[in-house]
């Protein structure tokens, strides 16, 4: 059962760009087979990261995240963000980021170990759920409206605590050719908590450059189905544009902070995105009687 809040992309198969290069059958079942051994590699590791703290601890995640993209071929390059990069742990901030594939929330930890707000179906998915699960997510079931205010409560305190949490606005996958709106809610959470908002911009090319929307997990395809179609692209880019940091305080409420955030997103891929438009009031006309009521002085 779904709700009126929950977000929906009119994206499908037809947003799907061809022109693209795939590697043979025999590499993609090697893709398929490496994936699968870095995740029981994570398995494996996980004791270690219960000893381990701050920068060690977010080195072997971070290896993990990006020992994924390598065995499914993506090349991720990081454009800016030296700052985000470098920072100590223990610092809270809301990440947040235009939602193309589930190759998203790869890519992110890929450049910072973090939790994440993640829909509850993740948590089932192969690969990429285990390692969601490890990280700490907190898991929202958009089924079930009423589950939204603790999430949301459970979000503010691991922001105030001091946790780095990705959060992806729009709601639901896009294509990448075309985006959604940031809701709302999940910025009240970085107000309430005292934190910054850091933007990311992602986008996912080919090697000779040109925007492919093959990556996208669109429409009402199994995550098996998206998953075959990135093991079989050959030469893929993913693209992460860190923008800079939101200081709390910025925007005067969460709608504005929420505007902020995703007109950064666009600015760095270079898209437009016309801010919505508030319903003005009409101008009163003034009559002889309104002037005779209201006399200027």
């Amino acid at each position: 059962m779904s709700h009126a809040w929950m977000p929906t992309s009119p994206c499908g198969d037809g947003c799907l760009t061809d022109g693209f290069e795939t590697v043979s059958f025999p590499r993609r079942v090697l893709r398929f087979a490496s994936a699968i051994g870095v995740v029981f590699a994570a398995l494996l590791t996980a004791p270690l990261l219960l000893v381990l703290r701050g920068r060690g601890r977010e080195r072997l995640v971070r290896t993990i995240f990006r020992s994924v993209l390598r065995a499914f071929g993506v090349k991720l390059v990081v454009h800016g963000g030296a700052d985000f990069l470098a920072a100590p742990a223990g610092r809270g901030a809301l990440v947040v980021n235009n939602h193309i594939s589930w190759l998203d929330i790869v890519a992110i930890n890929a450049l910072r170990p973090m939790r994440a707000l993640a829909k509850v179906e993740i948590g089932s998915w192969p690969v990429l759920g285990t390692l969601v699960r490890r990280g700490g997510s907190i898991f929202l079931d958009r089924e079930r409206l009423r589950t939204l205010p603790g999430a949301m409560t459970e979000l503010a305190d691991a922001l105030r605590s001091g946790s780095l949490v990705n959060v992806t606005p729009e709601g639901t996958t896009w294509c990448g050719l075309a985006s959604g709106r940031f809701t709302t809610a999940t910025f009240q959470a970085a107000i309430d908590g005292g934190v910054p908002v850091r933007p990311i911009a992602l986008r996912y090319r080919l090697a000779d450059g040109r925007e492919t929307s093959q990556p996208a997990f669109i429409g009402p395809e199994s995550l098996i189905a998206s998953l075959r179609r990135v093991a079989a692209l050959r030469g893929l880019v993913l693209e992460a544009h860190v923008c800079p940091e939101i200081a709390p305080g910025r925007a005067e409420d969460r709608r504005s902070l929420a505007a902020v955030a995703e007109a950064s997103v666009h600015s760095a891929l270079g898209t437009v995105r016309i801010p919505a438009q508030g319903r003005r009031r009409p101008k009163p006309v003034e009559t002889p009687a309104t002037a005779e009521a209201h006399p200027v002085h």
